[in-house]
Formats: C-alpha cells, structure tokens, sequence
C-alpha cells in the first residue's frame, strides 16, 4: 500500500482538533505523531513518509483527542520540570503553571545542605519528585489522601528510583488532620502544597471537568476549603527559617495572603504572579513567635 505523508497527516488532524475546540490544536496533533512514531517532536520533518497502519493508529489518536480526552492520558505521560511521569484516569494531571513552585523551592533550599522538604496533595508525585530529582540530597516526603492517584504517586516514586533518584517518602493522609505527622513537627525546611483550590461554581474544560478527580480539582463554595485548614499543621511543621508555598486559584490571591498572614508564626508572605500576570501563589517564611 502507497504510504502517507506525514506532514499532511499533521494538517489534516490540527484541523479536526481545532474544530473539536482544542486549545492547542497544532502542538497537540505533532505530540501525537511524536508519539505514534517514538521520536521526539523536533525529529518529525526526518520522517516524511509513514506506513498506513502508522497514519492509521494516528487517526485514531488524534480522534479519542478531539473527544476532550486529556492529551496526557492517550500518552500516558505528562513533563513537569525535569521528569517525566506517569499519568492516567485517577490522578490529577500536573500543569506547567505549577513549575513556578518547583523554581521557588530550588531557589530557597539553594543555600541549605539535606533540606527536609514536605509535599501535600501531591497527587502524581510531581513536585515531591522534581524536587528530589534536582536535589538528591534532599529529604523528601510527600501526602496524598485519594488511593487512586496514591497508587499512581507510587509507580512515579518507583520509576524515578529506579532512574537513579533519591526515593521519595510517601504517606497516606489527609493534609487537614492536625494529627497528621507529628514526627515532622520542626523538622520541615520547605512546605510545597498544590491543594484541590478551584471554586465548586467554577466552568472548567472538558479535560479538566471530566478527567482530573473531583477531590482533586475543587476546594468547596470559594475554594479555600483546603488551604485554611491545613495551614495549621504547616505552622506545626516548618522550622523556623523555613519556607511555605501554595498555589490557588486566581480569584482568591488575596484570601490565601489573609489566611497566611493570620498566622502569627509566618512572616514575609508574598504574592507570586505567572509569566501571563494571573496570581498564582504564595509564599511565607517561618518566624521566631509561637503559634497562637
């Protein structure tokens, strides 16, 4: 049978995708073929031609996509910082808005040799991992309440292992019990939290509403359900020198920076921004003065 061109292919299914309303039609459909085809997506122009069982499995592809279902689940994976993982039905997929915590905490542990660091809602492991991955000195544990996406932290932790990292310690909990690792009290250097934050009344993609869990993605009626709670056993944890930060929804900056401050034992909280201008988290360090 005559082989296809990929390059046409790649037209044809950008096409479809972006009369599905996909966000990013173009990109999605060359991450496909990359895919399809087990090679980077800088390297598809090395492949003009392609055998029709390829071009076959590649419509079909980019079709479940042009369903709304998230690009990372037909793949199986999502990059997040230096690391790759693994991502599915079940588990929170890692955004790249999150990497800013991932810069913030490298930028903070730069000067503190084996930091103690702890990661709440970790869902897949993304933070907790890329942490450890870039500084295998670390100490890194890590919170998850939901099995399933526990489950999917696991496989994460075993896989970067077995890539040379420095394993990461998981537990299974519930970040609003007061009672939750006491053995951290004082200990922790760093607290990263990327907590369910998003409003209940909140319209969200397809890919998100239908795919990412529920108790993963909504913080209650204004989204601080979790965040207020939970600060806390942060206060319990952080040493003092350490360092909190959170990520929220952009409607509630000024909330998160009210309840942060409420909290007698944090100082210099400050409010982050992303590359597009939307408030994205916020920051604190660990003072002298006692809880209240």
């Amino acid at each position: 049978m005559e082989r296809v061109p990929l390059r046409l292919a790649i037209v044809e299914a950008t096409r479809v995708l972006a009369e599905s309303g996909v966000a990013s039609p173009a990109v999605d459909a060359e991450l496909l073929a990359a895919h399809v085809l087990d090679t980077p997506r800088g390297r598809l122009g090395l492949t003009p031609l392609v055998d029709p069982a390829v071009a076959e499995r590649f419509r079909a592809l980019v079709a479940r996509r042009a369903e709304r279902i998230p690009l990372q689940h037909i793949v199986g994976s999502a990059a997040f910082g230096p690391i790759e993982l693994l991502v599915g039905p079940g588990v929170f997929t890692p955004r790249p808005e999150t990497e800013h915590l991932l810069e913030y905490a490298l930028r903070v542990l730069e000067s503190r040799p084996r930091p103690v660091v702890l990661d709440l809602c970790t869902g897949s492991g993304a933070l907790a991992l890329a942490v450890a991955a870039e500084r295998p000195d670390a100490v890194v544990h890590a919170v998850e309440r939901d099995p399933a996406a526990l489950a999917w932290a696991r496989r994460n932790v075993d896989r970067r292992a077995e890539l040379g990292d420095t394993p990461v310690r998981l537990h299974h909990g519930d970040v609003t019990d007061r009672a939750l690792l006491p053995f951290l009290d004082g200990a922790v250097d760093l607290v990263l939290a990327n907590p369910p934050y998003v409003p209940e009344d909140a319209e969200l993609e397809p890919e998100v509403r239908d795919h990412d869990p529920h108790s993963a993605l909504f913080g209650g009626p204004d989204g601080l359900a979790v965040i207020e709670p939970m600060l806390g056993s942060i206060a319990r944890w952080v040493r003092v020198g350490g360092h909190l930060a959170i990520e929220h929804d952009d409607s509630h900056a000024d909330g998160v920076v009210a309840l942060v401050r409420r909290r007698s034992v944090f100082g210099d909280v400050v409010a982050h921004r992303d590359l597009a201008g939307r408030p994205r988290y916020v920051s604190a360090t660990r003072v002298t003065r006692a809880a209240r």
